[in-house]
């Protein structure tokens, strides 16, 4: 049974702070208010740019009355690793090899994100990673090296309880993306009802939740 009230904070990156790319429209935090509860409120502590090791300085900002947490982190970080996709290579294996690295050095950063949130004791939703209009010409391309970083994001997530929203089947159309990596008004308010509905049937006894499609 939800709460009568709560306070919803967002932390992380572009994907929860995305008003600069909807054109005027409702960003996903203006969303999320319409899809809460009129007693609940939502602040956003989330930076556009920030990477991983952003969200626990984000988290000295915590409002007192928080009682749950949302996170989306780690395409930045993953962004950093796109020369590999450039890089000549003699096999399939030296490349695997190379992602198996970039892996590790994700794992790290957000392996220790993930400590600092399950630290506030407060119920937490992480974000996957989404893909990329599947239009795009390398839509394959980064989808399949995205899952080597979403990976890391499900073990670190399950291994603390915590909760996970797949983006990758929340936003699967192309009018989800105001830009091949910033969701759009319409993919805002798809990740605000999967928010809201984490929030909905997220019980602190619980261990992990899994929100992987939202109604249209």
């Amino acid at each position: 049974m939800q709460a009568s009230t709560g306070h919803v904070v967002l932390l992380g990156d572009s994907i929860l702070d995305n008003k600069a790319y909807v054109g005027g429209g409702p960003d996903v935090v203006h969303q999320l208010r319409g899809e809460l509860p009129p007693a609940w409120k939502a602040t956003l502590l989330a930076i556009d740019g920030d990477v991983i090791a952003g969200v626990p300085r984000q988290l000295r900002s915590l409002p007192r009355d928080a009682t749950h947490l949302v996170i989306s982190a780690g395409g930045n970080d993953a962004l950093g690793f796109a020369y590999l996709l450039q890089s000549p290579a003699s096999s399939v294996a030296e490349v695997l090899r190379w992602f198996g690295d970039a892996q590790d050095r994700f794992a790290s950063d957000y392996e220790a994100m993930a400590e600092a949130v399950a630290a506030t004791g407060l119920p937490a939703a992480v974000c996957t990673i989404y893909d990329t209009p599947a239009s795009g010409p390398d839509y394959r391309i980064i989808r399949t090296a995205a899952a080597f970083f979403n990976d890391c994001i499900t073990r670190a997530a399950f291994a603390r309880g915590l909760s996970l929203i797949d983006l990758r089947l929340i936003c699967n159309q192309d009018g989800d993306y105001a830009n091949p990596i910033e969701p759009s008004v319409q993919g805002g308010a798809k990740i605000a009802r999967a928010i809201a509905a984490v929030v909905d049937c997220r019980d602190v006894r619980r261990t992990s939740t899994v929100i992987a499609g939202t109604a249209e």
